[in-house]
C-alpha cells in the first residue's frame, strides 16, 4: 500500500526554521574557517575543528527540524537513535575533512573542489543516514535521479560555499556564503524527500481511514530532545566567535608566529632594538 506522505504538515514553518538553522551553523563554521586562515598556524586546527563541529552540527539540526514537519498519514514514526546519532558524527567528520582540505591548502583549485565534494558528499550521507534511522511498518523507496541531483546540489553548493569563506572579505561576503550553505543543506534535504516513496506493510482487512485507528507519534516529541545537545554547542560556538573580534572582522593576528613582531614596531637604537 502506497503511504500519503507530507513533507509540509505544519506549512512553511518547518522549512523556515531548518533554512535558519542552517544558516547559523553555516555562519558559524564558515567563519571559524576564514579565521583560522587568518591566525598562527598552531592555532589553525583548533578553529577548523570548531567549524567541523559548527557545520556538522547545524546541519543536522536543520535535517530533524526539517523532520518535524514530515509525516505518513498511514503509519507513526519513530527513529533508531543509535543510527540517527551516527549521522551526526559522520557529517562533522567529513565536513570537517572537507574543512581541513581547504584550511591548509588555501583557495586553489583542486583544494576547493576535493573539500567541497567531500563536504557536500558529509551533508548527503547524514540526510540519508538520519532517513535509515526512521522506523515504521514500511518500506522506502528512492528515485535514483533526485538522489542524485540531491547530492549534486550539496556538493556544488558547499563547493562555493567554501570558496566564498576563504576567498572573499567582509560581513557580506561571509553572509553570502552562509546562505549559499544553507541552500546546499535545505535543497538538498527537500530534493532528497521529493526523491522517497513509503510503500506500507500493512493487512487488507484494515480500514481505509488509518488516522484514527493506528496510534500516531508527535514529531516534536520525538526529535526534541535530541537537538538539545547540537543547539546548545551552536550557542557556544556563538559565544566563542562573539568574544573573538577579528573573527567577526576578518583581520589578522597581529602577532601570527610567538615571538614575531612587525617591523613597524621595532625601532633601532644603539642599544638595541626596541619596541615602541
Amino acid at each position: 500500500m502506497q503511504g500519503t506522505v507530507d513533507g509540509f504538515t505544519y506549512g512553511l514553518v518547518t522549512p523556515v526554521a531548518a533554512f535558519l538553522m542552517a544558516a547559523l551553523g553555516a555562519a558559524l563554521g564558515l567563519r571559524c574557517t576564514t579565521r583560522s586562515l587568518r591566525t598562527a598556524r598552531s592555532f589553525r586546527a583548533g578553529w577548523l575543528a570548531l567549524g567541523s563541529l559548527s557545520i556538522g552540527s547545524g546541519v543536522w539540526t536543520m535535517h530533524f527540524v526539517a523532520m518535524t514537519g514530515f509525516t505518513v498519514q498511514e503509519a507513526p514514526i519513530s527513529y533508531d537513535k543509535p543510527l540517527t546519532f551516527s549521522g551526526l558524527a559522520v557529517a562533522v567528520v567529513m565536513i570537517g575533512i572537507g574543512i581541513f582540505i581547504v584550511g591548509y591548502r588555501g583557495a586553489t583549485r583542486m583544494a576547493l573542489i576535493t573539500g567541497g565534494t567531500i563536504t557536500g558528499l558529509g551533508i548527503a550521507s547524514m540526510h540519508y543516514l538520519g532517513m535509515a534511522g526512521m522506523r515504521m511498518d514500511a518500506r522506502f523507496a528512492y528515485d535514483t535521479p533526485l538522489v542524485v541531483l540531491s547530492v549534486l546540489i550539496a556538493g556544488v553548493a558547499a563547493t562555493g560555499a567554501l570558496w566564498a569563506a576563504v576567498s572573499l572579505r567582509g560581513a557580506l561576503s561571509g553572509l553570502g556564503a552562509s546562505i549559499l550553505m544553507a541552500v546546499a543543506v535545505t535543497g538538498m534535504h527537500y530534493t532528497g524527500m521529493a526523491a522517497l516513496d513509503v510503500h506500507l506493510h500493512l493487512p487488507p482487512t484494515l480500514p481505509s481511514d488509518l488516522a484514527d485507528v493506528l496510534p500516531r507519534d508527535r514529531p516534536a516529541e520525538i526529535i526534541g530532545p535530541m537537538l538539545a545537545g547540537p543547539a546548545c554547542f551552536l550557542l557556544l560556538a556563538a559565544v566563542v566567535l562573539l568574544f573573538d573580534p577579528r573573527a567577526m572582522t576578518g583581520e589578522p593576528d597581529p602577532y601570527p608566529r610567538a615571538g614575531h613582531h612587525p617591523r613597524s614596531m621595532v625601532r633601532e637604537g644603539a642599544g638595541g632594538p626596541r619596541y615602541r
